[in-house]
Parts: C-alpha cells; sequence; structure tokens
C-alpha cells in the first residue's frame, strides 16, 4: 500500500512539473512571437516648450559695414549659422535707439533702432528672412527705466502735463547740520555704485536710477506709464516681433512713502565693513528689490500677451523674465497660488550664481533638482550658462568642461539658452583698463580693481574665422579688442575639424528632437562627489544617458548604479578630448571617464 502511494506522489509530481514547464515554455514562444508594442504616441508641443534659444549681443556678432561695431544686416548675413546650428529662436540684446551708455539698456527711443545697428527697415528684413527660415526673433524689452535724454525724461524734468509722474522724483531732505547742503531722499546705493539718487537743477528735485545716473527709473504706480508698456509691446509685436525677454524686473517697484510716514524709508545696513556708503554691499536693499507688487505688473504683460495671442492668432508669442533673486521670488515670476500667470519661464541663472569649476557632482544634481522642485506644476524649465553680464561659460568653469555643460543644457528638460559664442567654446577676452567700456566698471573700479567689475570680456566680437578681427569685421579697430585665442577658436575651423564643440552642438540640438528630450522622464544623481548622470527615458523610445566627470581627476564610477541603462550601449556624443568616439560601445558596467569627460550614451528603450 505504501509503495502504491509513493508511485503515485512520483507520478504526480512529475506531471506537475510537465505542466509547470509546458507553461513556461508557452509564455517564452508567446513571447517571441508578440509584435512590439508601438512606440509611445506624443502630441506636438508648442515652439517654445523645447526650443534652443540663442542670445545674440548685436554689438559684437557680426559688423557688415566695416565700423567695428555689429549691427542688424551683420545678424542678416548669418541667419544660416542658426540654422545650421539647430537653433530655433533667438533674442537680441536692445537694438533700439540709445545714447549707448549702457550699451542699449538706456533707451532714448522704445520704438526706433539705434542708428549704429540700422534702420527700421533693417529690422523688417531680419524679421522676414528669420521667419522664413523658420526662426523666431524676440526683443530685449527694458521696462525699468529710460534715458535720460528720452522725451519721457525731458517732458517729466520739465513737468509737463501727464508727464510729471513718469519717473521716481522726491525732494531732497532737510540737513539739519548743514542746511545749505542737500541730502538725498534716501541712502539706496545703486547697482552700478554711488547713490540711486541724482539731483535734476531744472526740476529741483531728485530722480531715481537703480543703474547708471542717465538711466532713470519708471514709476510703475502711475497708469500712464503701465499703458505705455503696453503701447510699446504692442509696437513690436504688431512688427512680428515673437515676443520679448524682460530686462531687470526685480528693480521694477520701490517702497511707497505713503507706506512710511511720507518719505523713501532708508535700507537697513549690511554691517558689512569692507564696504562704504557709495559702494553696492553696504546696504541690504530691502525697499529696492524683489517688493511683492512687481509680480502684478509682470502677471498684467503675460494677460496682455495672451489677449493679443487670442485675437491676432498664429503662433504663440511669449514674454520670458529676467531677474536675479533667490528661488522663491524667482518661481513668482511663472505665477502666483491665487492662479496669476506670468511669464513663460523666468531665466534660470542658477549655473552662473551657484556653480563654478569648484563644485563637484553633488552641487550639480542638487542645483538642477532645486529648478525642478520649487518649478510649480506645469511650468516649463530652462536652462542657462551664460550671458552679456557674466563671465563666459569656460572660464568660469574649466576649459575642458565646455561639450559636458552644453550637453547638460541640451538633454535636461524644457528651454535650452545659448549665449553667443558657447555653441564653439569662446572664453573672455582680455580687455585693458584703457579699452574697457562698460560703465558698470568704470563707475565701480580703477586700473587695478575694474576687472571685478567689467562685463566687456564676456561681450568680445565673435569669432567667426581666423582672418582680419576673427571675420567679425573688415576693421581692425572694433569697439572691443577681439580675444587673442580667436585663431585658435573660430567657428569656421570647428566646421571643418572632424571633432569640435560645434559639431557636438550640432549633434545634440539634433537630438533634441528626439521624444525621450522632448516628452520623455528624467533621473538625475550623483554617482560620486566627481561624476553625476542623467537619464532621459520614454517608454518604447531611446533611452539616452549622461555620464559627466567634472572634477580634475579620473573617476570610475558603476554603470550597474544608473537606472533604464541596458548594456551594451553605445556612444552619441563624446566631448572632444574623450578616447571614445560616437558609435563606441560600452559593454562594461565599470567605466572611466577622464578629468571634464563626458559621453551620451544611447540604450535600449524602458
Amino acid at each position: 500500500m505504501r509503495a502504491t502511494k509513493v508511485v503515485v506522489l512520483v507520478v504526480g509530481s512529475i506531471a506537475l512539473l510537465g505542466l509547470v514547464a509546458g507553461f513556461i515554455t508557452w509564455v517564452v514562444l508567446s513571447n517571441q512571437n508578440a509584435p512590439t508594442p508601438p512606440p509611445t504616441e506624443v502630441i506636438q508641443l508648442d515652439w517654445w516648450k523645447n526650443c534652443v534659444l540663442y542670445q545674440i549681443y548685436p554689438r559684437s556678432f557680426k559688423d557688415s559695414d566695416g565700423d567695428g561695431i555689429g549691427d542688424l544686416k551683420g545678424i542678416i548675413s548669418e541667419l544660416k549659422h542658426f540654422v545650421d546650428a539647430g537653433v530655433d529662436a533667438i533674442w537680441m540684446s536692445p537694438i533700439f535707439e540709445s545714447p549707448m551708455v549702457d550699451f542699449g539698456y538706456d533707451i532714448s527711443n522704445f520704438y526706433d533702432i539705434h542708428y549704429e545697428y540700422g534702420t527700421m527697415e533693417d529690422f523688417e528684413e531680419l524679421l522676414d528672412k528669420a521667419h522664413e527660415l523658420g526662426l523666431k526673433v524676440l526683443l530685449d524689452f527694458v521696462p525699468n527705466h529710460a534715458s535720460n535724454e528720452s522725451e519721457y525724461f525731458i517732458k517729466s524734468e520739465a513737468r509737463e502735463p501727464g508727464y510729471e509722474n513718469f519717473f521716481i522724483w522726491a525732494d531732497p531732505l532737510p540737513n539739519p547740520e548743514n542746511p545749505g547742503v542737500r541730502l538725498p531722499p534716501s541712502n539706496w546705493v545703486s547697482q552700478f555704485g554711488g547713490s540711486a539718487w541724482e539731483w535734476s537743477e531744472k526740476r529741483r528735485q531728485y530722480y531715481l536710477h537703480q543703474f547708471a545716473i542717465q538711466q532713470v527709473d519708471f514709476d510703475f504706480r502711475n497708469p500712464a506709464v503701465k499703458q505705455e508698456m503696453f503701447n510699446i509691446m504692442k509696437f513690436w509685436l504688431d512688427k512680428g516681433a515673437d515676443g520679448f525677454r524682460l530686462d531687470a524686473l526685480p528693480y521694477l517697484i520701490e517702497a511707497d512713502p505713503a507706506d512710511h510716514e511720507g518719505r523713501y524709508p532708508d535700507d537697513p545696513l549690511s554691517g558689512l565693513s569692507q564696504f562704504e556708503s557709495h559702494q553696492l554691499g553696504y546696504t541690504i536693499p530691502l525697499y529696492t528689490k524683489d517688493l511683492i507688487e512687481l509680480y502684478d505688473v509682470v502677471y498684467e504683460w503675460r494677460e496682455f500677451l495672451d489677449e493679443y495671442n487670442k485675437n491676432h492668432g498664429g503662433d504663440t508669442r511669449v514674454v520670458f523674465s529676467e531677474g536675479y533673486a533667490n528661488v522663491t521670488m524667482t518661481m513668482l515670476y511663472y505665477g502666483n497660488e491665487d492662479g496669476a500667470i506670468g511669464a513663460h519661464f523666468p531665466f534660470n541663472f542658477d549655473f552662473i550664481t551657484d556653480l563654478s569649476s569648484k563644485s563637484n557632482a553633488r552641487d550639480f544634481v542638487y542645483i538642477i533638482l532645486r529648478w525642478l522642485t520649487y518649478m510649480p506644476y506645469g511650468g516649463i524649465p530652462n536652462w542657462v550658462f551664460g550671458n552679456h553680464d557674466n563671465n563666459r561659460m569656460p572660464t568660469r568653469f574649466r576649459h575642458d568642461m565646455v561639450d559636458g555643460l552644453n550637453i547638460i543644457n541640451m538633454l535636461l528638460p524644457g528651454v535650452a539658452v545659448t549665449y553667443q559664442g558657447e555653441e564653439i567654446g569662446m572664453r573672455d577676452g582680455y580687455v585693458s583698463w584703457e579699452d574697457t567700456v562698460d560703465i558698470e566698471a568704470c563707475n565701480r573700479g580703477d586700473p587695478d580693481t575694474y576687472h571685478l567689475y567689467s562685463r566687456d570680456p564676456a561681450r568680445t566680437p565673435y569669432h567667426w574665422d581666423n582672418s582680419t578681427s576673427a571675420g567679425f569685421s573688415t576693421s581692425t579697430n572694433t569697439w572691443l579688442p577681439v580675444a587673442e585665442d580667436y585663431q585658435e577658436i573660430n567657428l569656421a575651423k570647428q566646421k571643418e575639424t572632424a571633432r569640435s564643440h560645434f559639431k557636438n552642438y550640432q549633434a545634440l540640438t539634433k537630438l533634441r528632437k528626439q521624444a525621450a528630450l522632448s516628452h520623455g522622464e528624467y533621473d538625475i544623481r550623483a554617482l560620486s562627489d566627481r561624476t553625476f548622470y542623467l537619464v532621459r527615458s520614454l517608454p518604447t523610445h531611446d533611452t539616452y544617458v549622461l555620464l559627466f566627470n567634472v572634477s580634475e581627476r579620473r573617476d570610475t564610477v558603476d554603470l550597474g548604479r544608473v537606472p533604464h541603462l541596458t548594456l551594451p550601449a553605445t556612444v552619441y556624443v563624446s566631448s572632444i578630448h574623450s578616447a571614445r568616439l560616437a558609435g563606441h560601445e560600452i559593454t562594461s558596467s565599470q567605466l572611466s571617464l577622464e578629468a571634464g569627460e563626458a559621453l551620451v550614451l544611447k540604450a535600449q528603450p524602458i
């Protein structure tokens, strides 16, 4: 009897195992014969949400007439460069009529083109040809202030009806120690040094200027000023402009004397002994910067623009806001919790203000995730690595990091912003004290200290080739000297060289069209203090992985820790000093990266 039971158990077990094996075989064969799932469908994004936005500094881009100053015809002649580079939109630093004290940021006529740059006909030609090439054109709008040579100021200083309060005017304070000597209305310090108040002998009052004496602050509590800003924007939108970059917004509104016993309140002192009363840093700008009222003005501009888009149709016109502020105040430019909508995005300067060559991989990851964490739901991120106000990207970081930094810019979600020259790795040019023209450097510095403040090194002419003045101008006398390294670093040479920053840039802008980058998820983490990864993935679409060693030493990492990365994987782009070329296959999970080396790997879909 016992033997019979044993036989039954053995036979039953074999039968059960056979059934399990058969089921597994069926599942495997079924999966082999199953059709590959179709690629995940993606909805086309509005043009600006994943664009490559290129900042042109017109004075230094291309000179068409040999006067040593860049101009609109010069930009027109090189529009195909943007198409070749894969750029979607350009925005130009101010091209409006100006005495050029602050090189266009002191506008005397918001409705016309500065003569050194060309004519209104030139601008209209630029718009037409750019649009024919599929490029959007944005203008730099400077609403905070106007030149003291503007009609607005001349009429306001003369107290002409309707213009009396176009700017911030105030009486002097009584001086108990010396009644014959005037005192300014408050202790506010200009961003360019010295008092933010300037006396007008004609009007017998002080006016406010948060920047140069010649840049007079509008009074945005005056409805007539607000209306004039709408008029200016409408004028250029009607011309065909695709939107605006809004300059210097944190300074738009100052404290209201009505809230402070009828006078402008003093800013609190910083307590920093290295600063004197006329120097920026002596006070804390409590009453002159980031006042909550300024955001309401931005929300009104967005409402105006949305209404314009609704009434005129066509592609979306946009506003992007500039403001160096903490992350909380910066995010308010997107909108607020009450449902107000602001700029399409505020420029993200974190790579300029919070990262440098001294930053490690964890710093990079933290700064990137901070923006993405604080950004409101539905917001579009953007990434800025340089501009006309700061040292160039390779100078602030390291020369061997150029490709890696451009890769970060192009692989992160949202808008990639490129400052003129970053696509070829241009560095700061040397500008002597004698050649310095930046008013901030001239006002705040001297022959020994001007370089601490000067913005000129980031504004030197673009390097087109190795000919006279780097191909920027036929003249050897350019408005700023051409950087000495133009024969080594120039566009023509990088087009001819087998591997170059520019060719990598082209590959990256092409890669951005892939669905994993335009619509996919991101995952970013440090593998060590030296190296971090960024993964962009979308089901059924190829996965792309950035590996970037930001340190000055070699680093070996374990690719098994990188999510969604299956090996073997193929190198799509590598920094120009990397030993690995495009197409190189990565098979081992242990990977060594040299200092500054960056790789983009293409892997199987998740």
